[in-house]
């Protein structure tokens, strides 16, 4: 049996409305068409899921297993820990920010060099009511859901290592998408400028790497040369560290916080309006 076309279904339910109905459809709402992009993205996540998992988990808890744990133990008998805190929760909050950015950077750059020329889904898209900004948005709110995903997933286990001892570390899962996100919205941009992927093999190389070592992750920044120290602070990871670690251990919030968020808000800001930008010139010139 055929389905009823939409003037039958229309006669069966004279009380319907919205798309249902006979005549002009109304147009998709902005919110219906970010929505859409977003529920694309979900769908291939939910084809790829068990091929990311490992990647995703493991690494942060092997660093969790082997600094935190190995390396923790020696840190812990001979100085006590890092001011006052156990090795384990001090490491361990800056293994969740760090977790943050390898996501963010592993999910604003093959990802998108992939929709923009080796499958040019972001030009399918185009072809559908949705504009380039509601790709870009809709791409990185899937990104920033992923991040809030993989940070409570990561904040349980840690949990069972003892790594954190209050509850105020729920937070931290906006924090890290808020890190997250200071990085991926910049690197949209980028990805969106270069033409092959050899720049992300030295950007993992030059900037993911040193970046990761020298923000404060696994030792204060304060025990970095001096003429390091200002670089440290100017690179978002040492901002959403220092502010994971504020909650890990209960609410102890500052002034100074409030400088490390503005930064992270800073980035995103900044980095929405140069990805528009950039998304702009490439998809619809």
């Amino acid at each position: 049996m055929s389905s009823p076309t939409l003037a039958e279904d229309a006669v069966a339910h004279p009380g319907g409305s919205g798309r249902l109905t006979p005549g002009v459809r109304p147009p998709l709402s902005r919110g219906e068409r970010v929505s859409s992009a977003i529920a694309y993205h979900h769908r291939v996540y939910l084809r790829t899921w068990r091929g990311t998992l490992i990647g995703r988990f493991a690494s942060p808890l092997f660093f969790l297993a082997s600094m935190g744990l190995g390396l923790g133990g020696l840190v812990d008998d001979r100085t006590g820990g890092v001011d006052g805190v156990p090795y384990l929760r001090y490491v361990a909050a800056g293994i969740l920010a760090m977790q943050a950015m390898w996501l963010a950077f592993g999910e604003s750059t093959y990802p998108v060099m992939t929709y923009i020329r080796w499958n040019q889904m972001y030009a399918g898209m185009l072809a559908t009511p949705l504009s380039v900004v509601e790709v870009l948005l809709g791409h990185l709110l899937y990104v920033g859901a992923h991040l809030a995903m993989t940070t409570a997933i990561f904040l349980v286990v840690a949990a069972f290592f003892g790594a954190f001892t209050s509850a105020w570390v729920v937070l931290a899962v906006p924090i890290c998408v808020l890190v997250g996100l200071a990085f991926a919205v910049p690197m949209f941009a980028f990805s969106a400028h270069v033409d092959n992927d050899n720049a992300f093999a030295i950007l993992f190389r030059f900037l993911v790497t040193p970046v990761m070592l020298f923000s404060g992750v696994f030792f204060p920044i304060e025990q970095l040369p001096s003429v390091l120290q200002p670089v440290a602070w100017v690179l978002p990871l040492g901002h959403g560290v220092e502010l994971v670690r504020a909650v890990s251990g209960g609410l102890h919030l500052g002034v100074g916080d409030l400088g490390h968020l503005a930064v992270l808000l800073a980035y995103v800001g900044n980095g929405w309006l140069v990805a528009r930008r950039a998304f702009t010139k490439r998809l619809a010139s």
